[in-house]
């Protein structure tokens, strides 16, 4: 069957810049590599991926692609193939001629006819690094907030149990690295890396503005009668309860925080705890009618439109 063209395979055009050449290759290779392409022919399609950026990523080797393609049908002849590229005037040593007979013709049986003694023989491959994996795992507030441990399962040519340590305070959508638990290397070359993606649960109370930040916010509810007389309020944090003080006349949206209440990193880093208050009103239907005076009293003693900006309200 004859070989397709390396500019296709990498989908890239052929004035295609060393730029968008690099740039296809890292795409294609993210959904062709083994370890995510399922297809009975996975091995042939990124073989043949990495054997087009092999060629197209050299420019000497891209010259002698653009001109004969692949060898100009001499594949099984070393010596016209040699000879097309000595009419072509590249001027090459016998050493850059081995390298670029590897090329073509390193899946063959025969020796390169320019190797050296002691060099790699044509049919072994190129170390490279294998392939990048990607995966994903979520985490609870709890332990993104504390730190902890995670077991995650990797499943491709064999299923893996990977431990990963989850650092206090990571942020919604980070990546953790993992060394060497990505695809395997070719022709000895290191194994890849596996990039965890970390997506942080949320929390009933606490709220974490962006996913990011040592900073947590809590809405804190409050009576009438905290919020007028001021009180002493004990508020959940991470670490337990504390006694948040509630001045007199606080209206509802202020803003108080607890210092140091937020998330506390392992390098001693903490956020703090700010919380939103939140007046609640009675209930009018549990209110007796003794408590409708009161009320009514004390609002018209609390001038809150004054007459100057909002008018008498007489129509």
């Amino acid at each position: 069957m004859a070989e397709r063209d390396f500019y296709e395979v990498l989908g890239v055009s052929r004035g295609a810049s060393q730029d968008e050449i690099k740039r296809a290759y890292r795409d294609k290779a993210r959904k062709l590599h083994p370890d995510v392409n399922k297809a009975p022919d996975a091995q042939k399609q990124f073989a043949e991926l990495q054997n087009a950026y092999d060629t197209l990523s050299d420019e000497k080797k891209r010259q002698l692609y653009d001109r004969f393609g692949h060898a100009n049908g001499a594949a099984g002849d070393p010596d016209a193939w040699a000879s097309q590229v000595n009419e072509a005037g590249f001027d090459f040593g016998a050493e850059e001629l081995g390298d670029l007979f590897e090329v073509f013709f390193g899946g063959g049986r025969q020796r390169s006819p320019f190797s050296r003694a002691g060099r790699r023989p044509a049919s072994a491959p190129r170390p490279r690094r294998g392939a990048d994996a990607t995966h994903a795992i979520d985490v609870s507030f709890e332990t993104m907030a504390r730190g902890g441990r995670e077991t995650l399962r990797v499943v491709g040519e064999t299923t893996r149990t990977i431990e990963l340590t989850i650092p206090a305070g990571i942020d919604d959508g980070a990546t953790l690295r993992v060394g060497g638990a990505g695809g395997a290397g070719v022709g000895g070359g290191p194994a890849g890396d596996l990039l965890v993606k970390v997506r942080v649960g949320g929390h009933p109370l606490y709220e974490r503005p962006g996913g990011k930040g040592l900073d947590l916010h809590l809405t804190l509810p409050i009576t009438i009668a905290e919020a007028t007389l001021g009180g002493r309020i004990a508020v959940p944090t991470l670490e337990g309860r504390v006694t948040l003080t509630v001045p007199p006349s606080t209206p509802s949206g202020v803003k108080l925080r607890l210092k140091g209440r937020g998330i506390r990193t392992s390098d001693g880093r903490s956020g703090d705890l700010l919380c939103t208050l939140r007046i609640v009103p009675p209930d009018p239907e549990h209110l007796s009618e003794d408590d409708r005076t009161t009320l009514t009293r004390i609002g018209e003693q609390t001038p809150v439109r004054m007459e100057e900006i909002w008018g008498s309200g007489d129509s």
